[in-house]
This record gives structure tokens, sequence and C-alpha cells, in this order.
């Protein structure tokens, strides 16, 4: 069983935990974090969800998502997340996020990087990636659109493949 720390408003930990599956006491929130990888040629690279999946199953989503487990930086959960879902190391010392957002009950941070990957040579986790692929913008645009990617905000979408090669809000 899954095990995640609770924060505070201010993302401070507050020394209470919960189990996956559980609700999350008012006032508390619980960190999950994102990956986007970029090619050089500027696709992403994307994964198809198990259709056994108990949210969005079968459907395609960014390179990777996951929860920080306890103990866990943002940043050790998203290195850990694409080591057991792709079979892939990060190779920077350490990243922040590029952005945050806030949910009702939690924090997402999105970070994005370049990475040439052979998707031949992935090893991906069963219970969680049934596929991956390589992406432009409007092919994630068109599978939105058709239902078969999860419904993220296009804007969202868009602000991945505008900042793949920068950080910061201005150019």
């Amino acid at each position: 069983m899954e095990i995640f720390d609770l924060f505070d408003c201010d993302r401070q930990l507050t020394g209470q935990t919960i189990q996956r599956g559980q609700v999350i006491p008012e006032g508390m929130y619980r960190m999950v974090v994102h990956l986007a990888i970029f090619g050089s040629d500027g696709k992403m690279l994307i994964q198809r969800r198990t259709d056994d999946k108990s949210t969005w199953a079968g459907l395609w989503d960014i390179t990777l998502g996951g929860h920080v487990v306890s103990g866990e930086t943002s940043f050790q959960g998203v290195c850990r997340e694409l080591s057991e879902e792709l079979g892939l190391e990060m190779n920077a010392e350490k990243m922040r996020p590029s952005f945050t957002i806030n949910f009702s009950n939690g924090f997402d941070d999105y970070y994005i990087t370049e990475m040439d990957v052979d998707i031949h040579k992935l090893k991906l986790q069963a219970e969680e990636v049934s596929a991956v692929k390589w992406a432009e913008i409007d092919d994630i645009m068109s599978m939105i659109d058709s239902g078969e990617f999860i419904p993220y905000k296009k804007s969202l979408i868009e602000m991945l493949f505008e900042m793949k090669l920068s950080t910061g809000a201005h150019k």
C-alpha cells in the first residue's frame, strides 16, 4: 500500500500521512508529479495508460505522472516514476519543477526535459503503461478532441510545448 505525506497550503510537511484511496483531510494536500519528455525534434513522448487503471484507463497521457510517496521530494518522485514506468534514469543532477498547478487537494509539479529516447528500448511497467509513442502538439490536441487523451486543458499542453526549451514566463 502506498503512503503519501500530507502538506499544508504552503507545501510544508505536516508530519501526517495517508494511504492511497483514503480521503484527504480538509486543509491538507498531497503532491503529484508529471514529466514531459521532448525529443530534439520537438515531439513529446506520450504514454497510454493500461485498460485496468482506476482513473483515465486506456487513455493517452503526457510522458508520466504519479504520486510522490512518503519521504520523497518532488524531484525524487519524478525520478522514481520515470524508472518504474519507463525504465529510464533522469540525466539531471537535480531539477526544479518548471511550474506547479494547485488542485483541490494537492500540488501538481510539472517537469520538462529534452531527451532523445529509443522507444523500442523502454521497459514499460505492465501495470501502468501499455504503449508509448512520440507525438506533435497537433496530434495531442486531436487526441484530446477524440477522447483518446486525458482531457487536459489545451492551454496546458500548449504551455508544455512552449516551455520545452526554456524556463520562466518570459521569452
